[in-house]
């Protein structure tokens, strides 16, 4: 019956699950840029998938839901006192005809759903009385009911999240019809109570329904953006997506504006100078991210922080990678180590905190990283090196994303060594042409080897984060001064919704 009331506001939360300090929600959107580190922007077509998609799974959650019991007393006429009390109040055979929504600039989100049938089944006592005939009993009812919602929710910020109200919310009966067990065609004395308990019960179903929209509305408000900040946690390193603003509605998009704070170590970023702007992204698909590299950059310190970035290659798969041809002869001291040494191991970790810069021409990330060569001892390593470009090792990444998995495209620019050794020998420092292999190796060997490595590390996430599971179509990154554009159509996510019914429901 009320699903539809759900779907813009859904794919508005449920975009929160991509991307998710300690100012209060600002009341002017345009305030609230400069501190906003991720925006995300959903178009009228992405609303009407939704609405498409989401009958089935609500009206599961509707026809679970339980209404309070009804008591009360009435004085009329012909019949005197009637006392009557309703239990076990429950929704069955529902079913949707038709709905239309409407994005309002600057007020919600219009809602009309029309042709809704559902029969209201529950046990009635009643007992009603007068010098001409006095009655008692308690028996099952049968309400049948055809009913027109509207709903005008509104967006707007509480506590910190997305959250929704409902209240302006009302219901058009077409027909409600009380009918007692075995009686479909009552006299007229039964008949006249009929009536009157039916007035009553359509004023409380009316009440229970709206009361019930908002009620629902807002756990699942709660639950997507906790699943987004789940998404976006990993061990001790975690992103807050607490809004800045209330959303913007446009005739042609919902947009909302998140913090994109990350939190270690129980530190957090601050972003205070965002230079969002809406003409920044277009409405040419269906869902936009706008990510600022102020995001990015805490994201890169949490991790090398946490020792995400380093990595082991040992055996016949560090000998098959130096097999790749290189200009530069390769030093006879590293070929007795990956040739005769029983289990040669190449370690490299990141040495610095990299930083990112974003521009029309790709993502730039520089850092330093140093690498140990290993030969068949875990004691002191044959070679120690370390790279680095003026402040690290610079080079220029576009990202892709295809078939579910991540795609990273880089091209290495200039890579100096900055210092190497060889701790067991009696000249420990390189020359000059052993030098330039280890640079070279750096360039062709070891970067496109950590990208690789990257790209199965970062797909792994985000399929345990659960990003496989929507169907992704046409997405582009697209590198701009500063932030990074994330465009694409998608398909119904509906695993969320089956989840969330699963919690909801227990």
């Amino acid at each position: 019956m009320p699903q539809d009331v759900f779907s813009p506001l859904l794919i508005l939360l449920l975009s929160l699950t991509v991307f998710g300090a300690s100012h209060a929600c600002l009341q002017d959107p345009a305030s609230a840029y400069r501190f906003t580190g991720a925006v995300c922007r959903l178009t009228y077509p992405a609303a009407l998938v939704l609405n498409e998609k989401t009958t089935k799974v609500i009206e599961a959650a509707f026809q679970h839901a339980r209404y309070p019991s009804m008591k009360g007393e009435k004085s009329l006429r012909f019949i005197g006192r009637v006392m009557y009390g309703l239990d076990n109040l429950e929704i069955h055979n529902l079913s949707i005809g038709r709905s239309a929504f409407q994005l309002r600039p600057g007020e919600g989100i219009a809602l009309e759903i029309s042709n809704v049938s559902a029969v209201f089944r529950g046990n009635i006592q009643y007992g009603y009385g007068s010098w001409l005939v006095s009655v008692a009993q308690s028996t099952d009812f049968e309400i049948e009911s055809q009913i027109d919602l509207g709903i005008n929710p509104r967006l707007y910020c509480g506590e910190g999240k997305v959250a929704a109200d409902t209240s302006d919310c009302y219901l058009n009966f077409h027909k409600l019809r009380l009918h007692l067990q075995g009686d479909k065609e009552p006299n007229w004395l039964k008949k006249l109570f009929t009536d009157f308990i039916t007035f009553t019960v359509k004023l409380v179903i009316k009440g229970q329904i709206c009361k019930e929209i908002n009620k629902v509305a807002n756990i699942l408000a709660d639950f997507i953006q906790d699943t987004a900040e789940q998404f976006l946690s990993d061990g001790d390193i975690s992103v807050d997506i607490g809004v800045t603003a209330a959303p913007v509605i446009t005739a042609n998009y919902i947009e909302s504006y998140h913090k994109g704070l990350t939190n270690y170590n129980n530190a957090s970023a601050v972003i205070n100078d965002s230079a969002f702007h809406p003409r920044q992204l277009t409405e040419n698909m269906m869902l936009y991210f706008w990510v600022s590299d102020q995001v990015f950059n805490p994201m890169l310190t949490a991790a090398h922080q946490d020792g995400r970035f380093q990595l082991y290659i040992s055996g016949a798969e560090l000998t098959e990678l130096f097999k790749t041809n290189l200009s530069s002869a390769m030093p006879e001291f590293i070929r007795k180590c990956l040739l005769e040494s029983g289990s040669p191991e190449l370690r490299v970790w990141s040495s610095s905190v990299p930083f990112l810069n974003t521009s029309t021409l790709g993502t730039t990330v520089w850092g330093k990283a140093s690498g140990q060569l290993h030969c068949g001892s875990q004691g002191t390593p044959t070679l120690s090196f370390q790279t680095v470009k003026v402040k690290g090792v610079a080079m220029d990444i576009t990202v892709s994303y295809a078939d579910k998995k991540l795609f990273l495209h880089g091209n290495p620019s200039e890579i100096f060594v900055l210092q190497a050794e060889l701790p067991f020998q009696h000249q420990p420092l390189l020359d000059e042409a052993q030098l330039e292999f280890i640079r070279e190796a750096v360039e062709k060997i070891g970067i496109p080897k950590v990208l690789s490595v990257l790209e199965i590390e970062l797909t792994r996430l985000l399929d345990k984060q659960g990003t496989n599971l929507f169907d992704i179509i046409n997405p582009e990154v697209l590198p701009r001064d500063g932030f990074v554009g994330i465009q694409m159509d998608f398909g119904f996510p509906h695993h969320l919704l089956v989840e969330f019914l699963k919690k909801t429901l227990q």
